[in-house]
């Protein structure tokens, strides 16, 4: 079993991504599937997202 956490950026912690350590990721309004997300998927998924964040 893999322990998800959600993202500290999930403003009132029902609409957020959860990451499960070596797993993937997936929508915490449908935890039953997942992405699955290996090392480098995993860093250009983080990269996309603090660029994004930094567009904003």
């Amino acid at each position: 079993m893999t322990e998800w956490r959600k993202s500290t950026y999930s403003v009132n912690g029902t609409d957020c991504v959860e990451v499960g350590q070596g797993v993937g990721v997936r929508d915490s309004k449908a935890p039953a599937t997942h992405i699955t997300l290996g090392p480098d998927a995993w860093t250009a998924f983080l990269a996309a997202t603090k660029a994004e964040k930094l567009a904003r």
